[in-house]
């Protein structure tokens, strides 16, 4: 038991000490870093108790857009954000720019206008949806750096849900992503709306949860404006029970494809909820493939590759791992069903079990296919 209550506190000390984002708006940083416009449907209010800006309350859906300037003098994979003293625009993330849009139609317009001006992204739209212990910023960042880090050509769209922002809320937090699914089909029927032609969404640690609960949802009621607009889904350290997940995929029915889920067996955070829930793992540090081998999805093990702290986001962070990833230029081309195709696009171990495909990723395989 005490070694418990030590790995909990070592837990919850690496995550008090990592620095939450804020929206730091500097308009100075224009032209400073490399800008992109982060469109965002969030259900968060702020929390009139707080003297901080905390939006920490959950609300009806909002449409808002940032403009973010991702700083010259940074490693990929970093996501550094304003200290105390002020922002360095020179290696911090900032905003140049905030919009609030009176409505859905205007947000509509404005994703329409965006996709005309980026015609690189061929009409294509990406998604992300934070987990837990998220703010606004640390949402709009990371979308930022993984557009910039992962050259993605597809219009960048973030879904911010009311996370408490407190390591120690979790239950607050998970309440909140069932909280969060109304407002994220809402959402994402506006951006099926708005002129985009395919939407990939990408969904990380609790994240996962509100997608797969929306996607079961909408696919229950029968939709047939966002689902067939799908391109795929993206599971990053999904903090989901491996039960619950199969109930969901299956009331699903035909999962959208490609279908990504990222494991990693040095992920801490997972590690502690898996213990917090009483069962061995969670899907997103699921150790065989064997328990999802029925259905139509491929695992992708980036054990080997740490980011340091919680080892909660590699795909994200690990400079060698974005390398990697970001010489997959198109997600439907990399993830078909020719097992061959993917073994020179995504080096590392490739087995095909059943219905799922397992790929496990190797840093001594990558190093010596370039």
């Amino acid at each position: 038991m005490m070694g418990f209550v030590r790995f909990l506190a070592v837990i919850l000390l690496l995550s008090a000490c990592a620095p939450r984002a804020t929206l730091v708006i500097v308009p100075s940083a224009v032209g400073v870093g490399t800008p992109y416009t982060i469109f965002v449907g969030s259900t968060r209010q702020r929390d009139p108790t707080k003297k901080a800006l905390r939006y920490t309350e959950r609300g009806p859906l909002g449409f808002l857009s940032y403009d973010v300037s991702v700083p010259p003098n940074r490693e990929p994979g970093e996501v550094r954000t304003a200290r105390r003293k002020g922002p360095d625009v020179t290696r911090d993330f900032v905003a140049t720019a905030a919009k609030r849009y009176a409505g859905p139609q205007a947000f509509r317009g404005a994703i329409l206008a965006a996709l005309k001006a980026r015609p690189q992204a061929r009409g294509n739209a990406i998604v992300y949806v934070h987990g837990y212990n998220n703010t606004i910023g640390d949402s709009v960042f990371r979308l930022a750096q993984l557009t910039h880090d992962l050259k993605i050509d597809d219009l960048p769209i973030s879904y911010t849900w009311p996370s408490a922002e407190n390591p120690l809320a979790y239950a607050y937090d998970r309440d909140s992503a069932l909280f969060a699914r109304d407002g994220f089909e809402h959402f994402l029927t506006e951006v099926a709306q708005s002129g985009v032609r395919k939407i990939t969404i990408v969904g990380h640690s609790m994240g996962s949860l509100v997608v797969m609960e929306t996607l079961r949802q909408m696919a229950i009621r029968g939709d047939r404006q966002v689902l067939p607009k799908l391109n795929g889904v993206v599971l990053m350290s999904p903090d989901l029970d491996v039960d619950l997940f199969r109930t969901q995929a299956k009331r699903i029915g035909n999962l959208p494809q490609p279908f990504l889920i990222f494991t990693s067996s040095r992920d801490k955070a997972l590690r502690l909820s898996a213990r917090l829930t009483g069962l061995p793992t969670r899907l997103g540090n699921l150790g065989d493939v064997e328990e999802v081998a029925d259905l139509d999805v491929t695992v992708i093990d980036v054990s080997e590759f740490g980011s340091g702290g919680l080892d909660h986001f590699a795909a994200a962070e690990n400079p060698a791992l974005l390398k990697i990833l970001g010489q997959i230029t198109a997600v439907d081309a990399a993830f078909g069903t020719d097992n061959a195709g993917r073994t020179g696009l995504l080096p590392g171990t490739i087995l095909t079990v059943r219905n799922a495909t397992s790929i496990i990723l190797s840093p001594v395989t990558a190093l010596a296919g370039n």
